[in-house]
């Protein structure tokens, strides 16, 4: 099959529904895709026969409703087509009922409080807007999979999706203000876009079978860099080697086949990191493709004995993973509204835009933080690989200085793209974009769209983007409010729009930073502006009870005060579980793998020092059995930690464990350590 007839041939797609449902039904229901009118449940069993006909075709026979509640991964419940006849035989059949809803378990899904144990009843409905496709594995089953969003008994969101589309709606509701404003066509509905870079590593299985860290907790809770690691700069866009380019070309094939359009795929920074992006989508679906290419990802890498890893930080000493999370808007007219065009100063629209997102940014830095916060992501946020813990807006050279004007009155001038001679004759000029990359800014203007890099690289796309949408909302609602007044009271159009930007900037420009964000300079300048920077999950996790942001999100209809106290509840409650998991494995490991050898080699030493008589040798054994002395100690420590079972405490008694560790795993022979090395592990291929 070529990649043409491959694109999208295990997707219920509009191509496909031509063939099995009549005119009338797919208009009815491309329109809903589309957002253009609202379901017509009176197609829905046509819908579920022509689905079942297609993906029994394809040699499916059960269906689920795929869904993705707050465990942040997604779920599914599968049910066959078989139902019995009078006969003592089966027919297959789906009905619109079935297709429509279906009720999972919501008790034991994580709920942060919404729903009690003995409160079974929860609902997944079916999410129109977001195709159904079919997953198949290797051994050929395969599941027609539905969208779904999942709420409880009382119509409570329990899941991440229901929340991202509510946002949207009051997203569009103010992008479609905004064109009324200007005088645009509406042409077609608006909404935001997505484009989400995923990072992830790759080990060989035979070795990740060998680290109880790895299997247990997604990260090496003990180990140290080898002598070459990734400062050599050579890994990055290098060769990619054949094995990991057959499996990389495997990952299209399948992310093509479900509709999925992978674009790019290379090396990254660290050894065995790597990354794949997919070209802007609708961003509703390009979530649910960012859900499916993890499992893809982690499908693919088995049938090559390997293991994917989306761990944020699976390894000590290098560059950890994330998601970049590229961000945009398209207006009512079918255009992208964060295009500054040739004159960006001249761009009324584009400018209002873009002071509505700096507004938005600064009044909810706390918020976008808890949007990002987990404690994998914990160890990447403000480390010298990642965009700090520090929300701060990159705008590049031409913008920043058009918002500086804008302080002071109208932009009557921008820094315009100029060619860059290379100093060779026979190659072109390269055009220079207007505006440099930022890797170091958590939020940054990349020509056209924002680029948030905070986002982990385990995460769902969907929580940072409900509050993307939503603090845009509504600061472009305050804004456009006061200008309708100013308009109403009879101010020109123009001078009242000029007289709000510089009201804005001149209140919001601090959030502004285009220099190094990973500099102890910068930590210090932000404090002085004022800017929190929020290191830790627990921390973060705070904004989500702030009352101005239970007002903001009650305001708009996308989470109740109730909602939003669950996912605090939730978040915190898988930070301390998944702490608690990475200390009890850590004193599993040190107890029973790691001390028994470091004893073995620490009395080998110390025999061959009296065999020999050697002072030299007996002060090197001392030094060894001080280093098994301090990994007791620590073991110790992490057993009264325990205990208490306070995270914090069981953070630092980890951290006394692995140093120990860690400084023994440099002394002790490698045929006698008993776990694989980093140095095994990073140059898999």
């Amino acid at each position: 099959m070529n990649v043409k007839d491959m694109f999208g041939s295990l997707v219920f797609n509009a191509k496909t529904m031509t063939k099995y449902l009549s005119d009338k039904t797919t208009h009815s229901l491309l329109s809903t895709m589309e957002g253009s009118a609202p379901l017509d449940a009176s197609i829905a069993d046509e819908v579920a026969e022509g689905m079942k006909t297609w993906a029994m075709e394809h040699g499916v026979t059960h269906f689920t409703h795929w869904f993705q509640p707050l465990t942040g991964v997604t779920a599914e419940k599968h049910d066959a087509f078989i139902n019995p006849d009078f006969d003592g035989g089966v027919i297959f059949s789906f009905s619109g009922k079935e297709l429509l809803q279906a009720e999972p378990d919501a008790s034991s899904f994580p709920s942060g409080g919404l729903r009690a144990t003995f409160e079974a009843r929860g609902y997944t409905a079916w999410d129109p807007t977001s195709p159904a496709f079919i997953k198949k594995t290797d051994d050929g089953l395969a599941v027609l999979c539905i969208p779904t969003v999942f709420c409880g008994y009382h119509g409570q969101a329990l899941d991440k999706k229901t929340p991202l589309l509510r946002s949207q709606k009051a997203l569009i509701s103010q992008l479609y203000r905004v064109g009324k404003l200007f005088g645009l066509p509406e042409t077609k509905r608006p909404y935001a876009t997505l484009g989400p870079e995923q990072e992830y590593f790759l080990v060989d299985a035979d070795l990740y079978a060998q680290r109880p860290d790895l299997i247990q907790t997604g990260r090496t809770l003990f180990g140290v860099r080898p002598a070459r690691h990734q400062q050599l700069d050579d890994h990055y866009f290098g060769q990619i080697k054949p094995r990991i380019l057959s499996f990389m070309a495997e990952v299209d094939n399948e992310l093509w086949k479900l509709g999925i359009p992978a674009k790019t795929r290379h090396n990254e920074v660290a050894p065995a990191q790597f990354e794949i992006a997919p070209i802007f989508e609708e961003q509703n679906l390009a979530v649910d493709h960012n859900m499916l290419t993890m499992d893809v990802l982690q499908m693919v890498a088995a049938r090559h004995n390997l293991v994917c890893l989306l761990h944020e930080k699976p390894f000590a000493g290098v560059n950890g993973s994330g998601k970049h999370n590229n961000w945009s808007i398209t207006g009512p007219d079918g255009k992208n509204w964060l295009s500054p065009g040739k004159n960006p100063q001249e761009n009324a629209k584009f400018l209002l835009i873009l002071v509505a997102i700096i507004k938005a940014v600064d009044e909810h830095a706390r918020l976008i933080r808890a949007a990002v916060a987990a404690p994998g992501n914990d160890h990447r946020l403000g480390a010298n690989e990642a965009p700090p813990a520090i929300i701060s807006i990159f705008l590049g050279d031409q913008l920043s200085d058009v918002v500086q004007q804008l302080k002071t009155g109208a932009a009557k001038s921008s820094k315009s793209s100029t060619s860059m001679e290379i100093g060779v004759d026979s190659l072109p000029k390269l055009s220079r974009d207007a505006t440099d990359r930022n890797r170091t800014s958590p939020f940054a203007f990349t020509g056209n769209k924002f680029e948030l890099r905070a986002v982990g690289s385990t995460a769902s796309c969907a929580t940072a983007n409900t509050v993307l949408n939503l603090i845009c909302a509504a600061s472009l609602d305050e804004m456009l409010t006061q200008l309708e007044n100013d308009l109403a009271s009879g101010k020109e159009f123009h001078i009242a729009l000029q007289e709000l930007l510089t009201q804005e900037v001149n209140a919001h420009d601090k959030i502004i930073f285009d220099g190094n964000g990973y500099s102890e300079e910068w930590v210090k300048e932000a404090k002085r502006r004022g800017l929190p920077n929020i290191q830790t999950t627990p921390e973060a996790l705070k904004a989500y009870l702030d009352e101005n942001v239970v007002a903001l999100f009650e305001k708009y209809n996308v989470l109740s005060r109730e909602e939003l106290k669950s996912r605090y509840v939730i978040g915190n409650q898988h930070y301390e579980t998944i702490i608690t998991l990475e200390a009890e494995c850590s004193l599993r490991i040190a107890k029973t793998m790691i001390l028994p050898a470091a004893i073995s080699y620490a009395t080998e030493l110390a025999d061959s020092a009296d065999a020999v008589e050697s002072d030299t040798l007996s002060k090197y054994a001392k030094e060894v059995a001080d280093l098994v002395d301090d990994l007791l100690a620590g073991i110790q420590l992490l057993e009264k930690s325990l205990r208490k079972n306070i995270a914090k405490e069981n953070v630092k008694a980890m951290e006394k464990v692995r140093e120990a560790a860690d400084a023994l795993e440099l002394i002790v022979p490698e045929n006698q350590w008993p776990l694989p090395g980093y140095g095994e592990m990073f140059f898999v291929g």
